[in-house]
């Protein structure tokens, strides 16, 4: 059992999807977690957030964007410098036009190509949204 100070930091990251397409970051070389890998948009909850509250502040400070469409696709485990609970979650409607708020560029990776994201959790993550979501598009690559 983990006590309150070892509880994971609780996250949220977003599959934005368009045209069996999903949005991925290229973090800043200055980022503390993973500089420069090719990863999906997210961030930390604060306060009392729940995750629905933290993925629209998120949505709307890294990409100025307010979300139509939201699926819950899973929630991961994954160790950084300490455990994160990430709340996954597709966006497949928005208003507003993508603003690149935080990271080096914002590139559309191909559904069939997530296995490009650098890190595993991410690829998991597209997978599930895939299997769950989009059966009947999924290539075995």
């Amino acid at each position: 059992m983990m006590s309150d100070e070892s509880a994971p930091l609780e996250c949220v990251a977003f599959m934005l999807i368009e045209d069996n397409r999903v949005l991925a970051e290229k973090r800043k070389l200055t980022k503390t977690l993973v500089p420069g890998a090719v990863a999906l948009p997210g961030g930390h909850m604060e306060g009392d957030e729940d995750p629905e509250e933290a993925l629209a502040r998120e949505l709307l400070e890294e990409l100025g964007i307010v979300a139509r469409g939201v699926a819950y696709v899973c929630t991961l485990l994954h160790r950084a410098e300490a455990v994160r609970k990430i709340h996954y979650f597709a966006v497949e409607r928005w208003e507003g036009e993508i603003l690149n708020r935080e990271a080096e560029a914002l590139l559309w990776v191909p559904l069939d190509d997530a296995h490009t994201l650098d890190l595993a959790i991410d690829r998991v993550a597209v997978r599930e949204y895939v299997r769950v979501y989009r059966p009947t598009s999924w290539t075995t690559s």
